[in-house]
Protein backbone atom coordinates (compact mmCIF):
# COMPACT_ATOMS: atom_id res chain seq x y z
CA UNK A 1 0.00 0.00 0.00
CA UNK A 2 2.65 2.12 0.88
CA UNK A 3 4.75 1.29 -2.10
CA UNK A 4 1.63 2.07 -4.09
CA UNK A 5 1.21 5.45 -2.49
CA UNK A 6 4.93 6.61 -3.03
CA UNK A 7 4.73 5.24 -6.94
CA UNK A 8 1.83 7.03 -7.48
CA UNK A 9 3.53 10.30 -5.24
CA UNK A 10 6.44 9.68 -7.81
CA UNK A 11 4.22 9.53 -10.46
CA UNK A 12 2.20 12.72 -9.67
CA UNK A 13 5.87 14.54 -9.18
CA UNK A 14 7.00 13.21 -12.35
CA UNK A 15 3.67 14.56 -14.40
CA UNK A 16 3.96 18.32 -12.70
CA UNK A 17 7.86 18.25 -13.59
CA UNK A 18 6.53 17.65 -16.89
CA UNK A 19 3.93 20.46 -16.85
CA UNK A 20 6.10 22.73 -15.73
CA UNK A 21 8.58 22.07 -18.07
CA UNK A 22 5.58 22.63 -20.81
CA UNK A 23 4.64 25.25 -19.33
CA UNK A 24 8.44 27.26 -19.10
CA UNK A 25 8.64 26.26 -22.94
CA UNK A 26 5.53 27.20 -23.74
CA UNK A 27 6.17 31.27 -22.00
CA UNK A 28 9.11 31.08 -24.00
CA UNK A 29 7.33 30.47 -27.47
CA UNK A 30 7.99 33.54 -29.64
CA UNK A 31 7.14 34.21 -33.33
CA UNK A 32 9.56 37.43 -34.33
CA UNK A 33 9.26 39.73 -31.56
CA UNK A 34 6.13 38.81 -29.92
CA UNK A 35 5.05 36.41 -26.81
CA UNK A 36 2.75 34.33 -28.15
CA UNK A 37 2.17 32.86 -25.00
CA UNK A 38 0.62 36.32 -23.19
CA UNK A 39 -1.43 37.54 -26.71
CA UNK A 40 -2.82 34.27 -26.91
CA UNK A 41 -4.53 34.94 -23.58
CA UNK A 42 -8.05 36.67 -23.10
CA UNK A 43 -7.33 40.32 -22.46
CA UNK A 44 -8.76 42.50 -20.02
CA UNK A 45 -11.18 44.50 -21.05
CA UNK A 46 -14.25 46.89 -20.85
CA UNK A 47 -17.03 47.67 -22.77
CA UNK A 48 -18.36 51.02 -23.85
CA UNK A 49 -21.53 52.21 -25.56
CA UNK A 50 -23.74 50.76 -28.16
CA UNK A 51 -24.37 52.38 -31.06
CA UNK A 52 -27.06 51.01 -33.50
CA UNK A 53 -26.19 47.79 -32.73
CA UNK A 54 -22.30 47.49 -32.47
CA UNK A 55 -20.33 47.54 -29.03
CA UNK A 56 -17.66 49.66 -28.36
CA UNK A 57 -14.97 48.06 -26.07
CA UNK A 58 -11.52 48.60 -24.75
CA UNK A 59 -8.66 45.88 -24.10
CA UNK A 60 -5.30 45.60 -22.50
CA UNK A 61 -2.42 45.99 -24.71
CA UNK A 62 1.17 46.30 -24.39
CA UNK A 63 3.12 48.66 -22.43
CA UNK A 64 4.14 51.58 -24.41
CA UNK A 65 7.14 53.69 -22.93
CA UNK A 66 6.75 51.69 -19.64
CA UNK A 67 3.18 52.57 -19.03
CA UNK A 68 0.08 50.24 -19.61
CA UNK A 69 -1.90 50.69 -22.57
CA UNK A 70 -5.45 50.34 -24.15
CA UNK A 71 -6.82 49.89 -27.76
CA UNK A 72 -10.65 50.71 -28.56
CA UNK A 73 -12.31 48.43 -30.86
CA UNK A 74 -15.87 48.28 -32.17
CA UNK A 75 -17.39 44.49 -31.97
CA UNK A 76 -20.89 43.42 -32.95
CA UNK A 77 -22.58 39.92 -33.77
CA UNK A 78 -25.67 39.06 -35.11
CA UNK A 79 -29.14 38.61 -33.01
CA UNK A 80 -29.79 35.68 -34.38
CA UNK A 81 -28.35 33.32 -37.34
CA UNK A 82 -26.44 30.10 -36.85
CA UNK A 83 -25.04 29.43 -33.87
CA UNK A 84 -22.00 28.98 -33.16
CA UNK A 85 -20.37 32.20 -35.17
CA UNK A 86 -18.00 32.87 -37.24
CA UNK A 87 -15.84 36.01 -36.84
CA UNK A 88 -13.49 38.24 -38.10
CA UNK A 89 -10.54 40.46 -37.36
CA UNK A 90 -10.50 43.76 -39.16
CA UNK A 91 -7.42 45.69 -39.76
CA UNK A 92 -7.57 48.86 -40.83
CA UNK A 93 -4.98 51.00 -42.44
CA UNK A 94 -2.94 54.30 -42.97
CA UNK A 95 -5.10 57.06 -41.82
CA UNK A 96 -7.81 54.87 -40.64
CA UNK A 97 -9.83 53.94 -37.44
CA UNK A 98 -11.79 51.30 -36.17
CA UNK A 99 -14.49 51.62 -38.50
CA UNK A 100 -17.67 50.98 -37.20
CA UNK A 101 -19.41 50.86 -40.59
CA UNK A 102 -17.14 47.83 -41.52
CA UNK A 103 -18.29 45.76 -38.46
CA UNK A 104 -21.81 45.92 -39.68
CA UNK A 105 -20.99 44.58 -42.79
CA UNK A 106 -19.69 41.98 -41.23
CA UNK A 107 -22.59 41.25 -38.85
CA UNK A 108 -25.12 42.04 -41.99
CA UNK A 109 -22.99 38.93 -43.10
CA UNK A 110 -23.55 36.60 -40.32
CA UNK A 111 -20.37 37.35 -38.83
CA UNK A 112 -19.41 38.20 -34.78
CA UNK A 113 -16.69 41.14 -36.25
CA UNK A 114 -14.37 43.39 -34.39
CA UNK A 115 -12.22 46.19 -35.83
CA UNK A 116 -9.40 47.74 -33.35
CA UNK A 117 -7.70 51.41 -33.60
CA UNK A 118 -4.80 50.94 -33.92
CA UNK A 119 -3.69 54.78 -33.77
CA UNK A 120 -4.05 54.71 -29.81
CA UNK A 121 -7.28 56.67 -30.43
CA UNK A 122 -10.86 56.08 -29.13
CA UNK A 123 -14.06 56.48 -31.04
CA UNK A 124 -13.99 60.16 -31.25
CA UNK A 125 -10.32 60.06 -33.30
CA UNK A 126 -8.77 61.59 -30.71
CA UNK A 127 -5.56 59.88 -28.29
CA UNK A 128 -6.41 57.99 -25.51
CA UNK A 129 -4.58 59.09 -22.48
CA UNK A 130 -3.41 55.58 -22.44
CA UNK A 131 -2.84 54.85 -26.41
CA UNK A 132 -0.23 53.07 -27.70
CA UNK A 133 2.08 54.34 -30.77
CA UNK A 134 0.27 56.68 -33.58
CA UNK A 135 0.91 55.52 -37.53
CA UNK A 136 2.84 57.92 -38.85
CA UNK A 137 6.10 57.10 -40.43
CA UNK A 138 8.49 58.11 -37.52
CA UNK A 139 6.16 55.40 -35.02
CA UNK A 140 6.79 52.80 -38.37
CA UNK A 141 10.37 53.31 -38.89
CA UNK A 142 12.19 55.10 -35.65
CA UNK A 143 15.83 53.77 -34.89
CA UNK A 144 15.84 50.41 -32.63
CA UNK A 145 17.47 48.33 -31.04
CA UNK A 146 16.25 44.95 -29.33
CA UNK A 147 15.66 45.93 -26.38
CA UNK A 148 13.56 48.94 -27.44
CA UNK A 149 11.70 47.58 -30.30
CA UNK A 150 8.47 47.65 -28.32
CA UNK A 151 8.36 51.40 -29.27
CA UNK A 152 7.19 50.38 -32.99
CA UNK A 153 4.06 50.68 -34.05
CA UNK A 154 4.34 47.29 -36.22
CA UNK A 155 4.92 45.45 -32.79
CA UNK A 156 1.91 47.21 -30.97
CA UNK A 157 -0.11 46.33 -33.80
CA UNK A 158 0.18 42.79 -34.68
CA UNK A 159 -0.26 42.42 -30.50
CA UNK A 160 -3.11 44.47 -30.91
CA UNK A 161 -4.51 42.71 -33.95
CA UNK A 162 -3.59 38.72 -31.86
CA UNK A 163 -5.04 40.01 -28.80
CA UNK A 164 -8.48 41.41 -30.67
CA UNK A 165 -8.58 37.79 -31.37
CA UNK A 166 -8.25 35.79 -28.47
CA UNK A 167 -10.72 38.58 -27.25
CA UNK A 168 -13.27 37.61 -30.03
CA UNK A 169 -12.88 34.32 -29.44
CA UNK A 170 -13.97 34.77 -26.20
CA UNK A 171 -16.91 35.88 -26.42
CA UNK A 172 -20.65 33.66 -26.15
CA UNK A 173 -21.77 32.19 -29.00
CA UNK A 174 -18.44 32.71 -31.24
CA UNK A 175 -16.25 29.63 -32.64
CA UNK A 176 -12.86 30.15 -31.85
CA UNK A 177 -11.99 27.86 -34.91
CA UNK A 178 -13.49 29.59 -37.13
CA UNK A 179 -12.11 33.44 -37.04
CA UNK A 180 -10.81 34.95 -40.13
CA UNK A 181 -8.41 38.11 -40.52
CA UNK A 182 -8.40 40.74 -43.16
CA UNK A 183 -6.69 44.01 -43.81
CA UNK A 184 -6.33 47.13 -46.20
CA UNK A 185 -3.04 48.68 -46.78
CA UNK A 186 -0.84 48.68 -44.04
CA UNK A 187 -3.75 46.66 -42.69
CA UNK A 188 -3.13 44.40 -45.38
CA UNK A 189 0.70 44.37 -44.79
CA UNK A 190 -0.18 43.19 -40.86
CA UNK A 191 -2.60 40.50 -42.21
CA UNK A 192 0.24 39.01 -43.68
CA UNK A 193 2.18 39.31 -40.49
CA UNK A 194 -0.25 37.89 -38.42
CA UNK A 195 -1.59 35.24 -40.41
CA UNK A 196 2.38 33.65 -39.84
CA UNK A 197 2.29 34.78 -36.39
CA UNK A 198 -0.84 33.42 -35.18
CA UNK A 199 -1.63 30.37 -36.51
CA UNK A 200 -5.72 30.17 -34.73
CA UNK A 201 -6.49 32.22 -37.48
CA UNK A 202 -8.72 29.75 -40.08
CA UNK A 203 -7.63 32.25 -42.94
CA UNK A 204 -6.98 35.46 -44.22
CA UNK A 205 -7.46 38.42 -46.40
CA UNK A 206 -4.61 40.96 -47.01
CA UNK A 207 -5.88 43.78 -49.81
CA UNK A 208 -2.76 45.65 -50.98
CA UNK A 209 -0.08 45.03 -48.62
CA UNK A 210 2.80 42.96 -48.80
CA UNK A 211 5.73 42.48 -48.18
CA UNK A 212 9.61 43.44 -49.32
CA UNK A 213 8.87 47.02 -48.65
CA UNK A 214 12.62 47.75 -48.46
CA UNK A 215 13.10 46.08 -52.11
CA UNK A 216 10.37 47.90 -53.55
CA UNK A 217 7.43 49.80 -52.02
CA UNK A 218 6.52 53.80 -51.49
CA UNK A 219 8.97 53.50 -48.57
CA UNK A 220 11.64 52.87 -50.37
CA UNK A 221 13.93 56.22 -50.21
CA UNK A 222 13.36 55.51 -46.62
CA UNK A 223 14.78 52.43 -46.04
CA UNK A 224 17.68 53.56 -48.51
CA UNK A 225 18.71 56.18 -46.06
CA UNK A 226 18.65 53.57 -43.16
CA UNK A 227 21.81 52.69 -41.22
CA UNK A 228 21.96 49.13 -42.81
CA UNK A 229 22.05 47.65 -39.87
CA UNK A 230 18.69 49.13 -38.82
CA UNK A 231 17.35 48.22 -42.05
CA UNK A 232 18.41 44.78 -41.50
CA UNK A 233 16.84 44.65 -38.28
CA UNK A 234 13.08 46.15 -39.46
CA UNK A 235 13.23 43.40 -42.14
CA UNK A 236 14.29 40.93 -39.73
CA UNK A 237 11.27 41.68 -37.12
CA UNK A 238 8.84 43.56 -39.43
CA UNK A 239 8.73 42.75 -42.81
CA UNK A 240 5.85 40.62 -44.21
CA UNK A 241 8.40 38.61 -45.71
CA UNK A 242 9.73 37.28 -42.43
CA UNK A 243 6.17 35.53 -41.94
CA UNK A 244 4.28 34.75 -44.87
CA UNK A 245 6.53 31.30 -45.29
CA UNK A 246 4.33 30.24 -41.85
CA UNK A 247 1.25 30.98 -42.85
CA UNK A 248 -0.71 26.95 -42.90
CA UNK A 249 -4.70 29.23 -43.32
CA UNK A 250 -6.06 29.31 -46.75
CA UNK A 251 -5.14 33.26 -48.07
CA UNK A 252 -6.51 35.41 -50.77
CA UNK A 253 -4.33 38.62 -51.64
CA UNK A 254 -6.16 41.29 -53.46
CA UNK A 255 -4.23 44.21 -55.41
CA UNK A 256 -4.52 46.55 -58.43
CA UNK A 257 -1.95 46.97 -61.05
CA UNK A 258 -0.67 50.23 -60.22
CA UNK A 259 -1.23 50.08 -56.58
CA UNK A 260 1.06 53.11 -55.24
CA UNK A 261 2.45 51.64 -52.55
CA UNK A 262 2.54 47.96 -52.71
CA UNK A 263 3.99 47.26 -56.69
CA UNK A 264 3.82 43.93 -58.61
CA UNK A 265 7.28 42.71 -58.16
CA UNK A 266 6.75 43.18 -54.05
CA UNK A 267 3.56 41.49 -54.47
CA UNK A 268 4.72 38.53 -56.46
CA UNK A 269 7.37 37.70 -54.08
CA UNK A 270 5.10 37.79 -51.02
CA UNK A 271 2.50 35.31 -52.50
CA UNK A 272 4.72 32.93 -53.87
CA UNK A 273 6.25 32.63 -49.83
CA UNK A 274 3.12 30.98 -48.61
CA UNK A 275 3.31 27.38 -49.17
CA UNK A 276 -0.21 26.27 -49.23
CA UNK A 277 -3.76 27.18 -50.81
CA UNK A 278 -4.11 30.94 -52.02
CA UNK A 279 -6.43 32.70 -54.48
CA UNK A 280 -5.14 35.99 -56.44
CA UNK A 281 -7.33 38.87 -57.62
CA UNK A 282 -5.26 41.52 -59.69
CA UNK A 283 -7.50 44.70 -60.56
CA UNK A 284 -6.76 46.68 -63.27
CA UNK A 285 -6.26 49.98 -61.97
CA UNK A 286 -8.48 49.20 -58.53
CA UNK A 287 -8.36 51.86 -56.35
CA UNK A 288 -6.92 52.45 -53.09
CA UNK A 289 -8.61 53.50 -50.29
CA UNK A 290 -10.15 51.67 -47.06
CA UNK A 291 -14.10 51.21 -48.84
CA UNK A 292 -12.18 50.11 -51.70
CA UNK A 293 -10.90 47.75 -49.93
CA UNK A 294 -13.50 46.25 -48.08
CA UNK A 295 -15.95 46.35 -51.04
CA UNK A 296 -14.91 43.68 -53.79
CA UNK A 297 -17.45 40.68 -53.30
CA UNK A 298 -14.85 38.04 -53.74
CA UNK A 299 -13.64 39.04 -50.07
CA UNK A 300 -17.08 37.73 -48.39
CA UNK A 301 -17.29 34.54 -50.87
CA UNK A 302 -13.61 33.54 -49.93
CA UNK A 303 -14.58 34.05 -46.62
CA UNK A 304 -17.82 32.11 -46.59
CA UNK A 305 -16.41 29.47 -48.71
CA UNK A 306 -13.66 28.42 -45.65
CA UNK A 307 -15.21 29.34 -42.58
CA UNK A 308 -19.29 28.72 -43.92
CA UNK A 309 -18.33 25.72 -46.60
CA UNK A 310 -19.92 28.66 -49.22
CA UNK A 311 -19.26 28.67 -52.44
CA UNK A 312 -15.74 28.47 -53.24
CA UNK A 313 -14.32 31.29 -55.81
CA UNK A 314 -12.92 29.90 -59.34
CA UNK A 315 -9.53 28.36 -59.19
CA UNK A 316 -6.96 29.61 -62.03
CA UNK A 317 -3.62 26.93 -62.60
CA UNK A 318 -0.71 28.31 -62.98
CA UNK A 319 -0.29 30.38 -66.16
CA UNK A 320 1.91 29.37 -69.17
CA UNK A 321 2.57 30.48 -72.22
CA UNK A 322 2.24 28.33 -74.98
CA UNK A 323 2.97 29.02 -79.25
CA UNK A 324 2.09 32.52 -78.64
CA UNK A 325 -0.91 31.80 -76.27
CA UNK A 326 -1.65 32.32 -72.58
CA UNK A 327 -2.66 29.58 -70.68
CA UNK A 328 -4.22 28.69 -67.38
CA UNK A 329 -6.50 25.43 -66.06
CA UNK A 330 -9.96 26.85 -64.60
CA UNK A 331 -11.97 24.91 -62.17
CA UNK A 332 -15.02 26.68 -60.55
CA UNK A 333 -18.35 25.11 -59.16
CA UNK A 334 -20.28 28.60 -60.26
CA UNK A 335 -19.66 28.17 -64.27
CA UNK A 336 -16.86 30.94 -65.34
CA UNK A 337 -18.70 33.60 -67.72
CA UNK A 338 -16.00 35.46 -68.80
CA UNK A 339 -12.01 35.93 -69.12
CA UNK A 340 -9.74 38.49 -69.56
CA UNK A 341 -6.03 39.02 -71.01
CA UNK A 342 -4.14 42.21 -69.07
CA UNK A 343 -0.65 43.39 -70.21
CA UNK A 344 1.31 46.13 -70.36
CA UNK A 345 4.14 46.92 -72.82
CA UNK A 346 5.56 49.30 -70.26
CA UNK A 347 9.31 49.37 -68.50
CA UNK A 348 9.90 51.80 -65.64
CA UNK A 349 8.03 51.63 -62.14
CA UNK A 350 5.15 49.42 -62.02
CA UNK A 351 2.70 52.45 -60.70
CA UNK A 352 3.22 54.51 -63.88
CA UNK A 353 2.44 51.38 -66.54
CA UNK A 354 -0.34 51.39 -68.87
CA UNK A 355 -2.21 48.39 -68.44
CA UNK A 356 -4.04 47.08 -71.40
CA UNK A 357 -7.30 44.34 -71.45
CA UNK A 358 -8.64 41.86 -73.90
CA UNK A 359 -11.80 38.89 -74.15
CA UNK A 360 -10.26 35.45 -73.71
CA UNK A 361 -11.47 32.42 -74.27
CA UNK A 362 -12.91 29.28 -72.40
CA UNK A 363 -12.20 26.29 -73.51
CA UNK A 364 -12.55 22.92 -72.61
CA UNK A 365 -11.79 23.91 -68.78
CA UNK A 366 -9.07 26.53 -69.74
CA UNK A 367 -9.00 30.04 -70.14
CA UNK A 368 -7.13 30.54 -73.27
CA UNK A 369 -6.17 33.40 -74.97
CA UNK A 370 -3.51 35.15 -78.28
CA UNK A 371 -0.86 37.25 -76.65
CA UNK A 372 -1.14 40.60 -79.01
CA UNK A 373 2.01 41.25 -81.42
CA UNK A 374 4.79 43.43 -80.02
CA UNK A 375 6.71 44.05 -77.02
CA UNK A 376 4.37 42.42 -73.48
CA UNK A 377 6.62 43.66 -70.74
CA UNK A 378 4.03 41.54 -68.00
CA UNK A 379 0.77 39.60 -68.32
CA UNK A 380 -1.62 37.48 -66.21
CA UNK A 381 -5.20 36.36 -67.10
CA UNK A 382 -8.61 36.44 -64.86
CA UNK A 383 -11.96 35.02 -65.33
CA UNK A 384 -15.27 35.77 -63.71
CA UNK A 385 -17.87 33.48 -62.63
CA UNK A 386 -22.06 33.62 -62.87
CA UNK A 387 -21.89 35.18 -59.41
CA UNK A 388 -19.38 38.44 -60.45
CA UNK A 389 -16.37 37.03 -58.40
CA UNK A 390 -13.23 37.37 -60.64
CA UNK A 391 -10.01 35.96 -59.57
CA UNK A 392 -6.81 36.05 -61.69
CA UNK A 393 -3.52 34.14 -62.35
CA UNK A 394 0.18 35.60 -61.06
CA UNK A 395 1.54 37.56 -63.39
CA UNK A 396 4.16 36.99 -65.95
CA UNK A 397 7.15 38.77 -67.40
CA UNK A 398 6.06 38.35 -71.51
CA UNK A 399 7.69 36.14 -74.21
Amino acid sequence: MIACYMAAAALLLTMRAAFIAQASDAEAVRVGPWNLTELRQVPAYEWGETVDGIRQVYFQSEPYHGRPTRVFAWYGCPDDGERPLPGIVLVHGGGGTAFREWVQLWVERGYAAIAMDLAGCGPDGKRLPDGGPGQSDVDKFAPFDDASLGRLWTYHAIAAVVRAHSLLAAQEGVDPRRIAVTGISWGGYLTCIAAGVDDRFAAAVPVYGCGFLHENSVWLKTFQAMDPDLRERWVRYFDPSQYLGRVRCPIFFLNGTNDFAYPLDSYRKSYELVPGKKVIRIEVRMKHSHPDGWAPREIGRFVDSVLRGGEPLPELGELRLEAGRAVAEVRSLVPPVSAGLHYTRDDGPWQERNWLSEPARIENGRVVADIPPGPVRALFLSVTDAGGAMVSTSWLEGP
